[in-house]
């Protein structure tokens, strides 16, 4: 059994998803429940549990704050959260940009189930919590602009800086990573997943299968078709569609 602890301020809505675990994820176990920012921090403490099930918006504060304070309580968080909203368009693009999981509500067991299953693949590996610490700092910094983004391969966790990035290939239902001074990594998301987190980061899809940072591009080359030549000597194809805007952005830069 995986153990838990539900925090939210609502017990009816705390009721609701534990009615939700036990029918679609009977290996959680809720071992302990808390209302507040303050007895959220007692009860996480005091239980480690591997998850947390965590609301943003409670009655004397919010999540982020329980994990400030956890943080600098215990040095470091070592469960693995999952939070739940209502709405907060700005947190749930940290969210993403933080490899945190988060449901949101009314909770649909679709989605419980994937985030379940997430859980389990993470609880299985050596993983560490670094990302937590970059949700925190981007919540903290307030800004659309992430610098970094965490990126959950196979292996564990990562973070690497956005600007390093450069380019991304489609892979089926996967994403490769190639960036710089390092090895490709893979993720199991699809390219436009990230082509909606990377386009106002200079990032263009000019493929099917490719997304490219601009930054790394070297030349466009108009003959057999037209493709682009990147910084890691990569050449890569250009959509019939994409020419017209490539040449557009090529003007601007």
């Amino acid at each position: 059994m995986i153990t838990a602890v539900l925090v939210d301020d609502d017990k009816n809505l705390r009721d609701g998803m534990k009615g939700l675990l036990v029918r679609f994820a009977p290996n959680i176990k809720i071992i302990g429940e808390a209302d507040s920012v303050e007895t959220g921090i007692e009860t996480i403490s005091k239980l480690k549990p591997q998850v947390v099930f965590l609301d943003i918006q409670l009655n004397d504060g919010t999540g982020f704050d329980i994990l400030e304070q956890l943080a600098l309580k215990n040095g470091a968080i070592k469960s693995n959260i999952v939070f739940i909203t209502a709405h907060e368009q700005y947190a749930i693009k940290a969210f993403r940009f933080s490899a945190l999981d988060f449901l949101l509500k009314p909770v649909d067991p679709d989605d419980l189930q994937k985030v379940i299953l997430k859980i389990e693949a993470v609880l299985e590996k050596n993983n560490n919590y670094d990302h937590i610490d970059l949700l925190l700092e981007n919540i903290r910094r307030k800004v659309d602009n992430f610098k970094r983004i965490a990126l959950s391969t196979s292996d564990g966790i990562h973070l690497f800086e956005i600007n390093d990035i450069i380019r991304c290939e489609s892979e089926d239902n996967y994403t490769r990573f190639h960036i710089k001074n390092t090895k490709s990594v893979l993720i199991s998301k699809t390219l436009k997943e990230y082509e909606e987190l990377l386009t106002e980061h200079g990032f263009e899809r000019i493929h099917q299968s490719h997304l490219i940072n601009l930054a790394y591009l070297k030349s466009y080359i108009k003959k057999d078709g037209g493709y682009v030549v990147m910084a890691d000597n990569s050449n890569l194809p250009i959509s019939q569609r994409k020419k017209e805007r490539l040449q557009e952005i090529l003007k601007t830069i």
